[in-house]
């Protein structure tokens, strides 16, 4: 055992996990941990204080000492790695193994293997993502299941990883009595296993950061990169990292965000349902920033087409990737017609994505690729479009505000957040991260939107179309008229987790101010079905 560092959690010996947990590969952590986890503490009160000067009425801006950084047209960031220079097509998805092969091997030019909104972090669910990742990584992840045979292509997609944002701990491992961070943990354990062979296969570790509110995050991530690639020999820029675009601060600092992580940056993604999560819970106190219906907040209303125009014309000014955002939707099989309306709105979307510039996007489904790829074939000649500058793109502050949405809230729009919220953290609570809901691919996205909107709706006395005003006896209301239906909707739900799920709604909507994240709220419910002494997230509770 290494020193310092405590595993809280049941490992069994000579299993594949304990291949994932060495004595190096802890030691490595550890030595993350003691060298970033109090400027990541650091980063988090930050972003309290940030949002209390947000409550008080400041608004959200470019930063000021930041302005040299924007102005200054010659700094560029890194070209893009092997396997990095077409991205026209991402698959997204857990790490569970079925996940990982069919994701690698359905024609995608990547996948984003995600231990983060699309997987609930139960240990087990951590621990063997990451032994699927290496075993893909290896070329010995075929398995057989029911009868059938799932086997690796002999030309998969591209892997990129996606750890945990900042704010998630990871409960079941402390080092010197603390738990390590969510980030550094799934980080870590891929980038000690499998950086090398990576290269060696003509690839490199890459990654996905998600949830960042602020540069200085940025610069926190550059900064482990360094140290990691020194840590285990391997050239420093050897990293790439796309950022995820997902929270309102973030947009406003994209030019610094790439500038902190240039030579490690791969570009920017519009994470566009948590940015709409984020736009809402960071102007929380602000009455004139009430959205409508969840189904109204596309993206063409104003605040979300100026982030997007932003952000391409921003990634094209340091020549990186700008990848555009997820299409949700599922094949329907039973229904023709509904499955051809449903493709029909993932063209549309497409399409809007590769003339705006984007130079990728992302799926949820394998079935989904060939219609993505086909709308970015015709429209996207070469490996990206770069060369798009979008020099006629003038996005002020005020554009990144512009709150005015058409559309209205109804009873159905009550409906429709208070199922998905209740599915969703009933199947996160029981180890579940992403679900099919309504022919949708739901991830903790779409339930936080819908939980921090029935909270504002609340808050501000909103009223549905009807006239009739919102209040919590009327979402008590149609939270138990929904609940008996969960089921049928996501069968796998038990009823004692959808208890837990309608009691935190409820108890949501009656806050002065919403939790920041809904899988913080509730992860202790994991840590304690993992066998964690409660003095480890207690005070989460």
């Amino acid at each position: 055992m290494v020193a310092g560092v405590q595993i809280h959690a049941k490992v069994h010996a000579h299993s594949p996990q304990s291949g994932i947990l060495t004595d190096d590969a802890l030691a490595f952590l550890a030595a993350l941990h003691r060298t970033f986890e109090s400027t990541r503490h650091d980063l988090l009160v930050a972003r309290d204080i940030a949002q209390r000067r947000f409550d008080s009425g400041v608004p959200l801006d470019f930063p000021p000492e930041t302005a040299h950084i924007r102005a200054e047209p010659s700094w560029h960031c890194a070209p893009p790695a092997p396997g990095l220079e077409d991205r026209r097509v991402e698959i997204t998805g857990p790490t569970d193994r079925k996940m990982v092969i069919n994701a690698l091997n359905s024609g995608a030019k990547t996948f984003m293997a995600d231990f983060e909104d699309s997987s609930a972090p139960t240990f087990a669910n951590m621990i063997n993502g990451q032994v699927n990742l290496r075993d893909a990584i290896k070329r010995q992840i075929d398995f057989e299941s029911g009868g059938k045979q799932y086997k690796l292509s002999e030309k998969p997609a591209v892997l990129i990883v996606r750890p945990r944002g900042w704010h998630l701990d990871e409960t079941r491992i402390t080092v010197d009595n603390t738990p390590v961070s969510g980030s550094l943990f799934d980080f870590g354990l891929y980038f000690f296993h499998n950086a090398k062979e990576l290269i060696k296969r003509g690839s490199g570790p890459y990654f996905y950061l998600p949830k960042m509110e602020h540069y200085l995050e940025a610069r926190l991530w550059n900064d482990i990169f360094l140290f990691s690639q020194s840590y285990i020999g391997i050239p420093h820029n050897t990293i790439r990292a796309t950022v995820l675009i997902e929270t309102l601060p973030a947009a406003f600092q994209m030019e610094e965000i790439l500038f902190e992580l240039r030579n490690h940056s791969a570009g920017l993604n519009c994470g566009r349902w948590d940015y709409i999560f984020s736009a809402i819970k960071k102007r929380r106190a602000d009455r004139s920033a009430v959205l409508p219906d969840r189904k109204d907040v596309t993206m063409t209303v104003p605040f979300m087409d100026s982030y997007v125009r932003l952000l391409i014309q921003t990634c094209h000014r340091r020549k990186v990737a700008a990848m555009g955002g997820m299409s949700a939707q599922i094949p329907i099989k039973d229904d023709p017609q509904a499955n051809e309306a449903a493709m029909e709105k993932v063209r549309a979307d497409k399409l809007r994505e590769v003339t705006a510039g984007h130079d990728g996007t992302w799926i949820a489904h394998p079935l989904i690729n060939q219609i993505a790829r086909k709308v970015f074939d015709e429209n996207m000649l070469g490996p990206n479009q770069y060369h798009v500058r979008r020099e006629d793109v003038k996005v002020a502050a005020a554009d990144l505000l512009n709150a005015s949405v058409p559309g209205k809230i109804t009873e159905d729009g009550i409906r429709s957040n208070v199922s998905v919220a209740l599915a969703y953290c009933g199947a996160w609570i029981g180890g579940n991260g992403c679900i099919p809901f309504n022919y949708l691919m739901e991830d903790a996205a779409t339930a936080e939107i819908a939980r921090v909107q029935l909270w504002q709706w609340v808050k501000y006395g909103a009223r549905i179309d009807t006239g009739e005003q919102i209040t919590t006896q009327y979402v008590d209301r149609i939270i138990a008229e929904q609940a008996p239906g969960i089921k049928k909707i996501a069968p796998g739900v038990k009823e004692n987790h959808l208890k837990i799920a309608k009691k935190y709604l409820m108890e949501q909507i009656r806050q002065q101010w919403p939790s920041e994240f809904l899988t913080s709220d509730l992860m202790p419910y994991l840590t304690m079905a993992d066998g964690v002494e409660d003095k480890w997230y207690r005070s989460s509770l």
